[in-house]
Parts: structure tokens; C-alpha cells; sequence
């Protein structure tokens, strides 16, 4: 079998190339990366040096840092650089493992929301079974499931992706290999290709979204059956944080992914991927921890235990 691929590296058009702009932007997102990786890896200590964080739900926390953190290295430093050195230049290789692991952790992160969900679900509706309901292997069950799961999608679109043929284009109009982008400078005939990205992308958003929306239907249902007040207020914070992240989250996706080819804009599509590719990771450790009294209480702990 030959080789249909030609090109051996593709160039990022980037978000700018107007010079001015070059190192504001390298400051800016500078700032970003290092608060995403100090907010990230930060709660992921946290919650391992305190054993009260030793629960599900923080268990789950932790891995949604880690997987932040993760798809955040994917495409930020790549970022960082090209706006210092001009480097837009990415091998064939490199692009296609930046394709890869970005995929797997939106993907993971993708199914860990939906967990995540489901023990917000049980906390709430069925306080009395939580601890046996949300057990330890319960968690890792769901966990594995999580990363196999990332695994199996991204493998799917990065062959998909590059199983067309790069011949009269080597220019991705994007500031990272992102699938759709790099589909689209393809020489041979990828409507195939695109239909199998959306309706692989779509089911896996669409399925964990309506998994999603059911678990807080039951938990909506269940808040406004509460009598007491302080119930109620209880209830509602236990889930506010999840639901902010959530449709973040969501929001972004369906905007950049599953709108119709006909109406997408480049320029648009990068102001979105900035968004869900560095600032969501950079918000996320924030959403879950200014209103936490747990994460506050864990962290002046470590404070006043350092000092």
C-alpha cells in the first residue's frame, strides 16, 4: 500500500499575525497557563494531602484537574511559543499526537462531567444509600470508563482525520491541529470523514449531555420537594458548581463542533477553541472552589499546617 500523505509537517496560520499583537498575546496567555497549572495541580494536592477530600466527588474533582491540566499542555505551550520564536511550524508526527491527546482528554473529560452527575444525582436524591451506592470500586468502575472511553474517540477521529490525503495544502488555519482543520486542507474527497466526526461527536456530546440533563431533572424535581430552606440552599450549592462547569463546557462545544460546515468562520472557530482549549481549564479549579467550604477549609488547613 502507498503512502497518500505527501506532507511531512504542517504550519499553524495561528490566532494573529499582525507583530504588534505577538507579545501581548504571549503575555496574555502566558498568565493563563501558569494559573491553569497553579488552580489544576493544586487542587489535585490538595485533595490528596486531605483525607476529608478522600470522597467521590473529589475523587472525580481531582481527575477533572488532571485531565485540565492535560488538555491544556496539549495546545497552550505550543501556543506560547509560536508567539515568542514565530514558530508555527509542526511535524507530521507532532500534529498528529497533539490531534490524538487533545481529543482523548476533551473526551474524557466529556464522560467524567457525566459521572460526576451521576454521584451529584445520588447525593442529593438518595442521601441514605450514598455510601454504598458511590463506593470506592463504583468510582473506579466509572473512572476507567471515562479514560477508555477518551481513548476509543480520539482514536477514531485521529484515524479518520488522517487517513485523508494532505497533497496541495500544508497550512492549518488554526492555532492548533485540530481535527476539523485539518480535514478541511485535505486534497481528496473527506465528506465520509466528516460525516463519521459528527456523528461520532455528536453521540458521544448528545449521550452524555442527555445522561446529564436527566440526573438534574431528578435533582430539580427532588430541590423543590424540600421543605426546609436550609435544605434547599444545601441542595442547590452541592450541584451549582457542576451545572456553572457544565454548561461551559457544553455551550462551547456545540457552538464550535456541530453547527453546519456551511456556517463556520475561522476566525470565530479560534476566539471559541481559545476558550474551551485554555480559558475552561483556567475556570474550572475557580468554579469549584470559591463557594466550596470543604476545598477553603482543606486549604487554610495546609496553610496554617506549613506555616
Amino acid at each position: 500500500m502507498e503512502n497518500r500523505t505527501e506532507v511531512r509537517c504542517f504550519i499553524l496560520v495561528g490566532l494573529t499575525n499582525d507583530p504588534g499583537l505577538q507579545l501581548p498575546l504571549f503575555i496574555t496567555f502566558l498568565l493563563i497557563y501558569i494559573i491553569t497549572l497553579i488552580g489544576n495541580l493544586g487542587l489535585i494536592l490538595l485533595i490528596l494531602l486531605d483525607s476529608r477530600l478522600h470522597t467521590p466527588m473529589y475523587i472525580f474533582l481531582g481527575n477533572l484537574s488532571l485531565v485540565d491540566f492535560c488538555y491544556s499542555s496539549t495546545v497552550t505551550p505550543k501556543v506560547i511559543a509560536g508567539f515568542l520564536m514565530g514558530d508555527k511550524i509542526m511535524s507530521y508526527n507532532a500534529c498528529a499526537s497533539q490531534m490524538f491527546f487533545f481529543a482523548n482528554f476533551a473526551d474524557v473529560e466529556n464522560y467524567l462531567l457525566v459521572s460526576m452527575a451521576y454521584d451529584r444525582y445520588v447525593a442529593v436524591c438518595k442521601p441514605l444509600h450514598y455510601a454504598t451506592t458511590m463506593t470506592t470500586h463504583m468510582c473506579v468502575c466509572l473512572l476507567i470508563g471515562c479514560y477508555i472511553c477518551g481513548f476509543l474517540n480520539a482514536s477514531i477521529y485521529t484515524v479518520d482525520a488522517l487517513s485523508l490525503s494532505f497533497c496541495e495544502s500544508n497550512v492549518v488555519h488554526h492555532f492548533f491541529c485540530d481535527v476539523l482543520a485539518v480535514m478541511i486542507i485535505s486534497c481528496s474527497d473527506r465528506h465520509v470523514n466528516e460525516l463519521i466526526f459528527v456523528y461520532v461527536a455528536s453521540f458521544n456530546i448528545f449521550f452524555a449531555l442527555i445522561l446529564i440533563i436527566i440526573s438534574y431533572t431528578f435533582i430539580f424535581t427532588n430541590i423543590l420537594k424540600l421543605q426546609s430552606a436550609a435544605g434547599y440552599r444545601k441542595a442547590f450549592f452541592t450541584c451549582a458548581s457542576h451545572f456553572t462547569a457544565v454548561s461551559i463546557f457544553y455551550g462551547t462545544i456545540i457552538f464550535m463542533y456541530l453547527q453546519p460546515s456551511s456556517s463556520h468562520s475561522m476566525d470565530t472557530d479560534k476566539i471559541a477553541s481559545v476558550f474551551y482549549t485554555m480559558v475552561i481549564p483556567m475556570l474550572n479549579p475557580l468554579v469549584y472552589s470559591l463557594r466550596n467550604k470543604d476545598v477553603k477549609s482543606a486549604f487554610t488547613k495546609i496553610i496554617l499546617r506549613s506555616g
